[in-house]
This record gives structure tokens, C-alpha cells and sequence, in this order.
């Protein structure tokens, strides 16, 4: 190869000036139930969260569920279970049913990783 065909050096990846691209896209919040927007359980407010519908209308969705054949009401203490428990506010405890509910959940959480 003659000196005057030399390849031109690559452009590097980010130059000064230029806004660099994002690493990942902005995270989904966890599905858990909620600690401060909870009237029963916090299933509900917890679902509102991660998907951005209002808890009013996931309301009425079990209530309507539960009125068109009792499925709410069943599904509601599943996710109840199943779901984990979200950060209280500040001056909140957990009530005596929400510690009985954390306790079902660690023990059904526990039986899939296989003691």
C-alpha cells in the first residue's frame, strides 16, 4: 500500500457537543401492593401503580367481577396473597391481617425455590 491510501482514522463513538444516547429505558415500577393508596389491601392501588389506571377503575373492575359471578372477590384475595407487600408511609404500621398476609406470602413465595 502506498502512504497516500491509508484508511481514515474511524469516527469515535461520542464527540464532544453531542447529547449521548440512553443506556436503558426508564424501569417499570414492581407490581406490589400499595402503602399508601389502599382501602382493603392495597391490591388495587398496587395495580394502579404499575400500570398507570386509575385504582378507581380497578375497583369497579373486581366489583363488577364479583357481581357477574363471584370471580372478584376470588381473584382479589389471590393477588392479595401473591402480591408483595409496598413501602409503607411513615407513620403507618402494617395491620394485624397485612402481617398474616406477608406471612402466607413468604411461605407460597418459599415453596417454588425449592427447600
Amino acid at each position: 500500500m502506498t502512504p497516500d491510501m491509508t484508511p481514515a482514522p474511524l469516527p469515535t463513538p461520542s464527540t464532544p457537543g453531542e447529547p449521548t444516547p440512553p443506556t436503558s429505558p426508564p424501569g417499570r415500577p414492581q407490581l406490589r401492593r400499595s402503602g399508601t393508596d389502599r382501602m382493603l389491601g392495597g391490591v388495587c392501588g398496587g395495580l394502579a401503580e404499575y400500570s398507570g389506571i386509575d385504582a378507581v377503575l380497578w375497583r369497579a373492575g373486581f366489583v363488577g367481577l364479583t357481581v357477574a359471578g363471584g370471580a372478584g372477590v376470588l381473584v382479589y384475595l389471590l393477588l392479595w396473597v401473591l402480591m408483595p407487600a409496598g413501602p409503607l408511609g411513615p407513620d403507618r404500621r402494617p395491620s394485624p391481617v397485612d402481617e398474616l398476609v406477608d406471612r402466607l406470602h413468604a411461605a407460597v413465595s418459599g415453596l417454588g425455590r425449592g427447600r
